[in-house]
């Protein structure tokens, strides 16, 4: 399917404001901010598993498309939430996150958005 593969996370903008305004910690904020992810996506239909590696921490989110489901957010909290696809886009609003994760080709962006921050993640898909 469209979003299916791996994808190696290849640079990001404003990740520090971003990740202080969602509460993360100074020090968990530098640690992460050098670390280049890695998203592997599967998809069959409506149905997801996304499995995010950053270093040692692991989270794994099964969800289906506009179906409520229990996600884990990069803070490690559990949260529910309805992920809706339109096209290539896959939306959803988390704790007053708004969330875009957007395919062209072998190119994943995820914009997230809190407060009138926008912390954007660029991946390329490794496989």
């Amino acid at each position: 399917m469209a979003f299916s593969g791996k994808y190696q996370l290849e640079s990001h903008d404003n990740f520090e404001p971003f990740m202080k305004a969602a509460g993360l910690s100074d020090e968990l904020i530098q640690k992460g901010k050098d670390l280049k992810s890695i998203s592997e996506i599967d998809q069959n239909g409506d149905d997801f598993k996304v499995t995010v590696t950053t270093g040692s921490k692991v989270i794994v989110n099964c969800f289906t498309v506009g179906q409520e489901c229990e996600l884990e957010s990069f803070t490690g909290e559990k949260i529910m939430a309805v992920v809706h696809m339109d096209g290539n886009k896959l939306t959803t609003t988390v704790k007053g996150i708004d969330s875009v994760t957007e395919i062209n080709g072998d190119t994943i962006v995820n914009t997230m958005t809190l407060d009138g921050i926008v912390y954007k993640r660029i991946s390329k898909r490794i496989c």
